[in-house]
């Protein structure tokens, strides 16, 4: 069973040049929880203010959801806070179970992902390995997504499968949906409803919160999945080929790739790295003879073009 290859530190950077980025901050990850949570409370009063509005607030709260989900996998690595009790919390509660994950359930699948990236025991090649697809079988996968039968299948019809077994090995989309999620997605989001309710607005939890959840984030998911492994040449040998890196525009980051998850190359690379400090890491690692052999793709839609590529 091999593992990905691997660099080390010392390979790339003197010890006073990786310094910098060997640090955590106690601070900045629990103010990333709470951006996140602003962002989305902002984006439901302006939704529930100007009914106009609301497509764009789907998309801007489906958006953060899936920023939900990228702390929590920053918290899988530790990087939310230096307490442990504290990144747990922070990464299970406040980011996997509103969205219907686990963090419990989710850690040792993702860093089984790592140990043997891009390789046959890799439990996330099934995202990237039917990459690419023709344009027509992409457009088919993105209307799934958006018209809510991507979220039936992976989340309403496992969840009651999942919740019945009760197994934890019952995984979906990289541990989104498990047995154990069930019950405390179901009682968050019963909070959040009630809390609507009680504000006079019991109808944005239905428009704002869960049409987001089964439409939007579905498919920038999906965007995010094939944008950080799919048709990566090399990616199973090389460790800088191991992912991909896409440079995002402002429009990008905030509706397709929010917390820098578009650095996935230096994620890979170094994943212990918090996520605010992979800007610094990419041009570090660029710097270097090496940084060349990184795959860069120039935005989202370079990617869709290589994704969509087969005849």
């Amino acid at each position: 069973m091999p593992a990905a290859p691997r660099i080390r530190p010392s390979d790339l950077f003197t010890p006073d040049d990786w310094a910098p980025f060997q640090t955590r901050s106690p601070w900045i990850g629990p103010l990333l929880v709470l951006h996140c949570w602003g962002v989305i409370a902002l984006a439901i009063a302006a939704g529930v203010l100007w009914p106009i509005l609301i497509p764009l607030s789907v998309a801007v709260i489906g958006t953060r959801q899936l920023g939900l989900a990228i702390l929590m996998h920053e918290a899988a690595h530790g990087g939310l806070s230096p307490n442990g009790r504290l990144n747990d919390f922070l990464g299970h509660w406040l980011c996997a179970v509103p969205v219907g994950a686990s963090l419990t359930a989710y850690r040792p699948y993702h860093l089984a992902h790592h140990k043997y990236a891009q390789q046959p025991e890799d439990p996330d090649l099934v995202l990237s390995a039917p990459f690419p697809v023709t344009r027509e079988s992409l457009r088919r996968k993105i209307l799934r997504d958006l018209t809510g039968q991507t979220f039936f299948k992976q989340r309403v019809l496992f969840a009651f499968r999942a919740f019945a077994s009760r197994r934890d090995e019952d995984v979906a989309q990289g541990a989104v949906v498990t047995g154990r999620s069930v019950a405390p997605f179901l009682l968050v989001n019963a909070a959040l409803l009630l809390g609507l309710t009680l504000g006079g607005v019991w109808w944005a939890y239905f428009v704002l919160w869960l049409l987001p959840m089964a439409t939007w984030f579905p498919m920038v998911t999906r965007l995010r999945n094939i944008a950080e492994h799919a048709c990566v040449e090399g990616s199973s040998t090389d460790p800088f080929r191991a992912a991909r890196t896409t440079r995002a525009s402002w429009w990008e980051r905030a509706f397709i790739a929010p917390y820098w998850v578009n650095f996935h190359a230096e994620h890979h690379l170094f994943m212990h790295v918090p996520c605010w400090k992979l800007p610094a890491l990419h041009r570090a690692v660029r710097a270097r003879p090496q940084g060349g052999r990184m795959e860069v793709a120039s935005g989202y839609l370079d990617v869709l073009g290589k994704a969509s590529a087969r005849a």
